[in-house]
């Protein structure tokens, strides 16, 4: 007999004393057929906008997408940030080192891009030093994209495969999101502070460990399992009507 999914119960309304922490595609956006088609619309903007006052500047972007297209999809706001799965991080005035893509990356772009013209609704997303193969729209092509990742790694020193859904990443290895999220709990505005993540991927499941280990709030989007996640909304909408009702008018 399989084991019974948990019941994690909705996280408690925002507390004063919380750094959060905030995945973007599949918790604060839904998923779009490509990735540059996503928008960030105006209540949403506000409602981050009112939980950084709320917070003091505690609240921080987590996700998988380059600090450069962050900044572009939600403009003019500004927020500390860990982009590329915590490669690239902003705190303030702070931000790391740029990390430079190897000339191999550049010839397996081109390869991939080729193999995604044979196959119909599968895109490949340049992110700079990372290349992201997705098969949302075309689930059947999923095997031959990751197929084709498997045999790129090798050429690729220092690189791993960062599976999510129905997209894998050749990225460089070392930072994930668990460590944005340590690193950043070390500075103010953060440091000192209760650390909440919410998130809906397989990435997602670092910082879920980190905040758990720091006795903090692990929020899981959707229903995917297993997770580490103690608690639980059920989709962007919740995520989205969760940060609009916990904050004071």
């Amino acid at each position: 007999m399989a084991a019974e999914s948990p019941t994690r119960p909705p996280p408690p309304s925002i507390d004063k004393a919380w750094a959060l922490f905030l995945d973007v595609d599949g918790t604060l956006l839904s998923f779009a057929t490509e990735p540059s088609a996503v928008v960030v619309e105006p209540a949403l903007r506000a409602s981050l906008e009112h939980a950084h006052r709320h917070l003091g500047g505690a609240v921080a972007l987590i996700s998988g997408r380059p600090l450069a297209t962050l900044d572009r999809l939600f403009a003019p706001l500004q927020l500390p940030a860990a982009g590329l799965h915590g490669l690239e991080r902003r705190n303030g005035d702070r931000q790391s080192a740029p990390v430079v893509a190897p000339d191999a990356l550049h010839r397996i772009r081109a390869e991939a891009e080729a193999l995604s013209a044979r196959l119909p609704g599968t895109i490949v997303e340049d992110k700079g030093v990372a290349l992201g193969l997705h098969w949302r729209a075309a689930p059947q092509h999923g095997p031959q994209l990751r197929a084709f990742a498997d045999a790129a790694l090798p050429r690729l020193p220092g690189y791993r495969l960062q599976p999510g859904d129905h997209v894998v990443e050749l990225r460089p290895a070392g930072a994930d999101k668990g460590d944005a999220i340590a690193a950043l709990l070390e500075q103010p505005p953060f440091r000192g502070r209760t650390p909440v993540f919410v998130g809906d991927d397989l990435t997602d499941e670092h910082g879920f460990a980190v905040v758990n280990a720091r006795h903090g709030l692990s929020v899981l989007v959707g229903t995917r399992e297993p997770s580490a996640a103690h608690y639980t909304l059920p989709d962007v909408a919740a995520v989205h009507a969760w940060l609009e009702d916990a904050l004071p008018a």
